[in-house]
């Protein structure tokens, strides 16, 4: 069958998009608008080097074995499942449903700032931590229950069927950060209070900590590492430390020309634990190994020199979204340690007033990013940095924290108004 129009058609979004993966971008908008390839513009790619490399095989050995041959394309199969991978197989349309279609399902209201939300390893759990020291956990099931048969909170009485499930108090001032652990039925709390709280909330009569870890500073982030054995806290301070959570021992990088120069706000394990990675108000982004905590590198002046919010990984470990005080989030490439796409101009501009995390869909389609002028959650595909529609988040104060679940097409937004928001994409009859 000879080659026709669309073949040669995807031979140049290859290679606009390899030349986007290789720096060239302004060649590569050129070539692209020579070309008049369709909008949006191919996304930056490995691909084309990687077939070259394998038609090289063919051309200088023909008796090249045949299986060897068919490894990388194998390998294409099974890492564009797991999410973003733009070395295989960049140019791929979204499954999913856009951000800008889901819709707000459950309010819960605290008494102060709503400004810590997580949800758990598979998304039938979410959590929300207030600055009236409390933390509420709501089941995933019972909220979108709920939806389905229209009940209103109070509607005869109270409700047997409510989502909040726990309520907890053990802090002393405001909760700043919630993760779940792993594998076992405890939520990890940290607090200006310079505590770190773990709850077992298997029991239902239980609103106190199990376990408390005393830090020096307010604790900002946290992160468990995927065997729940350890715990990764970051403070007002440079250094992150890291935590036998058995014996409540504490780890700290053994080289100070390691640590960051301001406090760090972020930190976040890769899913296999091999790295882990800081984010600083110093402006810098950090990648240390997972077993021995030291630094492998670091991206300096990443948002060029604003403070960095929030730092987190692909599900494959390859690429790192950042998002900074200036407004702009990015992906960061390890394996050539470099800004591969950055995503601007969804509505999100200049400086903010309050740090934002921005994060991937539950399969890394889009990329979401609370844009605190606005008061709307920006999305982009995450492949090619298209713009999507805005989302009105409804919130009457900065939205200060926003999570997106790892299962479903569902997020929470926790806001200064004190109000959480629960948002969803209802399935439609369109929906397969």
């Amino acid at each position: 069958m000879k080659p026709d129009i669309k073949d040669r058609e995807y031979m140049y979004r290859l290679i606009i998009g390899q030349l986007f993966y290789d720096g060239h971008q302004q060649i590569a908008v050129n070539l692209a608008n020579t070309l008049g390839c369709s909008a949006p513009p191919p996304p930056p790619s490995d691909k084309l080097f990687r077939l070259v490399t394998i038609a090289k095989q063919f051309v200088e050995d023909p008796d090249y074995k045949a299986e060897e041959n068919t490894m990388p394309f194998q390998m294409q199969f099974e890492t564009s499942s797991a999410g973003l991978d733009l070395q295989y197989d960049a140019d791929v349309a979204a499954t999913s449903p856009e951000p800008s279609q889901y819709e707000t399902i459950y309010l819960t209201v605290h008494k102060a700032p709503c400004r810590a939300a997580a949800f758990n390893s598979d998304g039938s759990l979410v959590a929300t931590g207030s600055a009236d020291c409390s933390i509420k956990i709501m089941d995933v099931e019972r909220i979108l229950a709920r939806e389905k048969e229209h009940r209103e909170m109070n509607e005869n009485g109270p409700d047997a069927h409510h989502p909040v499930i726990r309520t907890l108090y053990d802090h002393v001032d405001d909760v700043n950060t919630v993760i779940f652990h792993p594998r076992d039925a405890i939520l990890i709390s940290g607090s200006n209070d310079k505590t770190v709280k773990l709850f077992d909330f298997s029991k239902t009569a239980v609103k106190r900590a199990m376990k408390t870890l005393s830090e020096v500073y307010p604790v900002r982030a946290l992160s468990c590492h995927p065997g729940g054995e350890f715990l990764l806290v970051a403070t007002d301070h440079p250094t992150v430390r890291l935590y036998n959570i058995e014996t409540a021992q504490a780890y700290a990088s053994a080289n100070p020309d390691d640590q960051h120069r301001e406090s760090v706000t972020d930190v976040h394990y890769s899913e296999n634990a091999r790295l882990y990675v800081t984010a600083s108000k110093d402006g810098d982004v950090k990648v240390w190994d997972g077993v021995s905590s030291r630094c492998v590198e670091t991206f300096k002046r990443a948002h060029d020199g604003s403070s960095i919010c929030s730092a987190k990984f692909t599900k494959n470990g390859k690429y790192i979204l950042t998002s900074g005080m200036d407004s702009i989030v990015k992906l960061w490439e390890l394996s050539t340690n470099r800004c591969l796409i950055i995503y601007t101009g969804a509505g999100a501009t200049g400086a903010q007033d309050y740090p934002t995390s921005a994060s991937f869909n539950q399969n890394e389609d889009f990329v979401l990013f609370p844009d605190e002028k606005s008061g709307s959650m920006c999305s982009w595909e995450a492949r090619n940095a298209d713009r999507k529609r805005l989302l009105a988040l409804g919130h009457t104060s900065a939205c200060r924290t926003f999570v997106h679940s790892p299962s479903m097409p569902a997020f929470m937004t926790g806001s200064d108004d004190h109000r959480a928001r629960f948002w969803y994409r209802k399935p439609t009859t369109n929906d397969n």
